[in-house]
């Protein structure tokens, strides 16, 4: 059998129960239900600060480090696939992938084949590490099915602590380049009434909120501001688009790395992304604003307008600072001339 690890620590205020804080607290790639980690409590599977607790109904305390220990059988369908992958990096213990549109990070229900995992396994082979278990080989982040842009990859177990401890420290250097909805300007009087905003100098807007999987519906991420994990977001306008502007290229950055983090923070202020098709909603732009053919593209775009430009971390290894960027896809660059193009 093959031993999944699933580490990560207890946000600020955590519910009365130790059932119920992992359940709010886990990561949500490692698709653990409630039920489901009660039955990992109560079969010695789960640590708290280095020590089994086997009562759900126990206590837990901010800051706790928390281990979910899951035996997995070796047998897995999942096998290497020849499928192209842009690399950007790679030596004996990482690589860096440029990750495009329409790719799966790792195999799940519905999508058991295509991913980046099926790939990296054609490519490296044996070489990946097996922290992440048997459906995540050498996985130490995420980006969403329809983001693009960079990821790291462990090739080996040491690569892979560190790459996770520098994460788990936030640490890492990741900043994404977006088309937006509106345009999040200091100036204007609405966003600095929408709570968890504020503006730092250079016209930066910071987003700070706690998150959390919505009440009912699992799949989507929900501001919170009590409960949740911390969350904070900072965005800044590169070009704004229409005659009044309409829309934006922002950059955003991330001082913390939540599921759909900057889609839901820029949602909740009130610049939901282009092509979003959970939290961006489809906006009727006014006709006047843009020409014909942007107003069509942004309507038509067909995934959210997101692409991770910019990944910079300390070689877990060798201990050498790496900063790697990746151009706008073309989908996005297509998006950004026509918007570019006079009313």
């Amino acid at each position: 059998m093959a031993i999944r690890l699933i580490e990560f620590i207890i946000a600020d205020a955590p519910p009365p129960r130790l059932d119920k804080a992992l359940s709010r607290d886990v990561p949500a790639e490692a698709v653990l239900s409630r039920t489901r980690l009660a039955r990992l409590i109560a079969d010695g599977a789960v640590q708290i600060d280095g020590a089994i607790q086997t009562d759900a109904k126990a206590k837990v305390q901010t800051g706790a480090a928390v281990t979910i220990r899951i035996e997995q059988s070796e047998d897995s369908h999942i096998g290497p696939e020849d499928i192209p992958l842009e690399i950007i990096f790679e030596d004996e213990d990482l690589i860096v992938v440029n990750k495009p549109a329409g790719m799966v990070v790792h195999p799940a229900p519905g999508t058991p084949s295509g991913t980046l995992v099926n790939a990296l396994l054609h490519h490296c082979g044996d070489d990946l590490s097996g922290v992440g278990g048997v459906k995540r080989p050498g996985i130490v982040h995420r980006i969403d099915k329809d983001t693009s842009g960079l990821l790291v990859v462990a090739k080996t177990d040491r690569a892979h602590q560190g790459l996770a401890a520098q994460f788990a420290a936030h640490t890492v250097e990741r900043y994404y380049r977006t088309l937006c909805y509106g345009v999040p300007d200091a100036n204007d009087p609405r966003l600095r009434g929408v709570k968890g905003t504020s503006f730092e100098p250079g016209n930066i807007l910071r987003l700070t909120t706690q998150l959390a999987r919505h009440k009912t519906d699992r799949q989507r991420q929900a501001v919170l501001f009590q409960g949740g994990r911390h969350a904070i977001t900072r965005a800044r306008i590169v070009e704004p688009f229409g005659q009044p502007p309409v829309a934006a290229l922002i950059e955003c950055w991330l001082e913390t790395g939540r599921t759909h983090q900057i889609r839901v923070h820029m949602a909740h202020a009130g610049h939901g992304l282009i092509g979003d098709p959970v939290y961006g909603g489809k906006r009727k732009l006014p006709q006047k604003a843009l020409n014909p053919a942007a107003l069509e593209a942004v309507r038509d775009f067909p995934r959210q307008a997101l692409h991770a430009a910019v990944l910079g971390f300390k070689h877990p290894v060798t201990m050498e600072d790496l900063r790697f960027e990746a151009a706008l896809p073309a989908d996005m660059e297509t998006l950004i001339a026509t918007l570019r193009q006079p009313a």
